[in-house]
């Protein structure tokens, strides 16, 4: 993760650090009132495209831009001791994609056209499920534990808002941003001065730990639910399965 350092020491990076934030917080921020889900907790987020699509463009910064947008957006309306579980999942959020896909393997093969064709677009989904799940995973949890809400019902509704948002809105965002924000010299790998990164072994493996700690958790939680017993340790050896998915990654 030392990428994730190397953000501080660019000024550009710090930028588009605070670029992503102020994007996803200004739209987060109308919808904290308009539409509520679990009022205090969530609402139907547009915005959540804005992670996926920064994540692949600009890289760790997202990262960090992702997790304090997030945390801007709950002081209006739902900041709580959930959101420290809010920035860490937000973050995954905004660092996932990067990492699995990569921007340039979109980059290289369609988008410089500006268009995204059937195989990168089935990428572009299974990425954003990923970090949707992880997320989800990683927020329900949180409240679950901290009593402020049932872990199965902000989980799945974080999944299935996150999801549905990003892989609907994010293609095409992608498409018409990816070839100016690459003539400007902004993507990650030109600011960072580096190539762009690439799909490891290890990464591959941190993707499906990912899966099976995210899906499981997801799954049992529903179930220990349905049965009244304990989610939260229930639920624990996946959401600790998942995290480590995440660092490998």
């Amino acid at each position: 993760m030392r990428d994730l350092l190397a953000v501080w020491r660019s000024t550009r990076m710090v930028v588009l650090v605070a670029l992503t934030a102020g994007l996803y917080a200004a739209i987060l921020i109308p919808f904290k009132v308009a539409i509520p889900i679990l009022p205090g907790l969530t609402e139907v987020r547009p915005a959540n495209a804005i992670p996926i699509v920064c994540s692949l463009l600009f890289g760790p910064a997202a990262a960090w831009g992702s997790a304090f947008g997030n945390l801007i957006g709950d002081l209006f309306g739902t900041l709580t001791l959930g959101s420290v579980f809010g920035f860490i999942a937000n973050f995954l959020y905004g660092y996932i994609p990067y990492r699995v896909w990569g921007a340039h393997r979109l980059a290289r093969r369609e988008t410089g056209s500006g268009q995204i064709g059937g195989r990168a677009l089935a990428e572009f989904v299974l990425v954003t499920g990923l970090a949707s799940l992880v997320c989800a995973v990683v927020v329900g949890w949180g409240v679950e534990v901290l009593g402020l809400a049932p872990f199965v019902a902000l989980g799945n509704i974080v999944l299935l808002n996150n999801f549905l948002v990003a892989a609907v809105l994010g293609p095409p965002l992608l498409a018409a941003l990816y070839p100016r924000v690459r003539r400007w010299g902004l993507l990650h790998w030109q600011m960072l001065d580096r190539e762009p990164v690439r799909v490891s072994a290890r990464t591959t493996l941190g993707a499906l730990l990912c899966w099976i700690g995210g899906a499981g958790a997801l799954v049992v939680g529903n179930y220990l639910a349905i049965q009244q017993a304990n989610v939260a340790l229930g639920v624990l050896p996946s959401v600790l399965l998942m995290l480590l998915g995440a660092l490998l990654i």
